[in-house]
């Protein structure tokens, strides 16, 4: 059987945590900044941890746990 793959959007995207969780990037913070107000886009800035319901398909995107 052959190697399985990272799909290559999520390595740039998502990045796992020393304790197995994967940590996000927010949205909408790509374009159209100019009317956000500035303490929106600062609370934008940080990241998060990817909800679990959607652990399972980022994880199968990275090729985490087997």
């Amino acid at each position: 059987m052959p190697k399985m793959k990272t799909h290559s959007r999520a390595k740039k995207t998502f990045k796992v945590t020393g304790s197995g969780k994967v940590k996000r990037f927010k949205a909408f913070k790509s374009h159209l900044l100019s009317k956000k107000a500035t303490k929106r886009k600062r609370h934008l800035r940080g990241g998060a941890m990817v909800n679990d319901t959607n652990s399972g398909m980022v994880n199968r995107l990275l090729c985490i746990g087997g």
